[in-house]
């Protein structure tokens, strides 16, 4: 068993949370019991999540997207009351960690996505930001662009959005996961031949496709399950924790 100030220090430690402006607090959002020794991990502490993770026995439950996020209502009513009551309820803590657990440069969301796709060296896409979270780097050989998109549809198990010419070759890579389509921008002035996101918006097309560059969106959901896995893996190897992820299926 490990003590849930201790988790909390280690984890805001590990993952630099003191450094980002974020859009929600990273670290403990909700207290449960004072010890942990089971740990689940998801994506986002929807209520389905949560209630898998309480009938497993979770001690403590950690997620990229948990709550209280900038400019949401403050009041405890509904979805909102349900999702706090389960916690309370249980006794089980909910941490969350966004922008750090999307930054890592090991444990994180693009960081494990660059080594899934063979990506082993990599570099911030916006070196100048502070709080930039994309990659850039290449890949061993040029390859199709269809033999990319083929590739990520195999480790999301879902079929991205590609914008290009699938026989166009492609080799350096710009990458953030979820909905980061916004950086497509960023990915232009970087010269990437590609960028893979989670998300599309209707003027991403037209970036694309005037700008010459592919752009593969692959699924919010799909793309930003790996980090948190990475972490509660890291977890329990360092702690002896038992440690159990929980995959709520997601389209988006």
């Amino acid at each position: 068993m490990l003590s849930l100030p201790e988790l909390v220090s280690y984890l805001n430690e590990c993952l630099q949370a003191h450094r980002f402006r974020d859009y929600c607090p990273n670290g403990l959002q909700v207290e449960g019991r004072p010890e942990v020794g089971r740990l689940a991990t998801g994506v986002t502490a929807s209520q389905a999540m949560l209630d898998a993770a309480v009938a497993w026995g979770a001690d403590a439950i950690l997620v990229h997207h948990g709550y209280f996020w900038r400019g949401e209502s403050q009041v405890i009513t509904g979805m909102k009351r349900r999702r706090l009551a389960t916690l309370i309820g249980s006794d089980t803590s909910l941490l969350a960690y966004h922008l750090p657990l999307d930054a890592h440069p090991e444990l994180g969301n693009n960081a494990c996505l660059g080594n899934l796709l063979g990506i082993a060296d990599h570099h911030p896409l916006k070196p100048e930001d502070a709080d930039g979270v994309g990659c850039i780097g290449e890949l061993p050989v040029s390859v199709p662009a269809g033999e990319l998109v083929a590739r990520l549809a195999d480790i999301t198990d879902r079929s991205p959005l590609h914008i290009g010419d699938p026989d166009g070759l492609v080799r350096q890579v710009g990458w953030c996961t979820g909905a980061a389509q916004g950086y497509i921008d960023a990915a232009v002035a970087a010269g990437v031949d590609v960028f893979i996101t989670g998300e599309a918006s209707e003027q991403t097309v037209h970036v694309a496709r005037e700008e010459g560059i592919h752009f593969i969106a692959a699924g919010h959901h799909a793309t930003e399950r790996y980090g948190v896995q990475a972490v509660g893996n890291h977890l329990a190897e360092r702690f002896g924790l038992e440690h159990q992820f929980f995959d709520i299926p997601n389209p988006v």
